[in-house]
């Protein structure tokens, strides 16, 4: 598994993921670094197979209406430490890596559950799950 993290998230993640043996990049050290636009980010990503980490709606927006980011965690958190959202990511991370390994897919972690949104037929054939 590839992880792209976006601008507000944390390289204390990145580094997390790393050492659990996951590719992870973060959106500052790739392409127009901070000033990256969504939609580039959503082509590299696409493009290299990456899963797209991050906070903004508009990446979740996109992933619905255009299929790109293909494959998308949005936290839904609020303001949470560093430390308890890489707790979250791993006490998750082998259902993450499980759902990601296979076509396009839409995770959302938030303070009550994660949401899983699998699409591995079709654009319009999906399942949706609560993990």
């Amino acid at each position: 598994m590839k992880m792209l993290c976006d601008v507000h998230i944390s390289y204390k993640l990145v580094h997390f993921l790393r050492s659990q043996g996951i590719e992870a990049v973060h959106v500052n050290r790739i392409l127009a670094k901070w000033y990256t636009k969504d939609s580039d980010i959503c082509q590299y990503a696409d493009e290299n197979d990456y899963v797209v980490i991050t906070k903004d709606v508009d990446f979740r927006n996109s992933h619905f209406v255009k299929g790109s980011p293909r494959k998308l965690l949005r936290v839904n958190l609020g303001n949470i430490s560093n430390q308890e959202l890489i707790q979250i990511i791993s006490d998750s991370l082998k259902v993450l890596e499980e759902n990601f390994a296979v076509g396009k897919c839409y995770v959302e972690i938030n303070r009550h559950q994660v949401m899983l949104v699998k699409d591995t037929l079709a654009d319009d054939q999906s399942s949706k799950d609560m993990l």
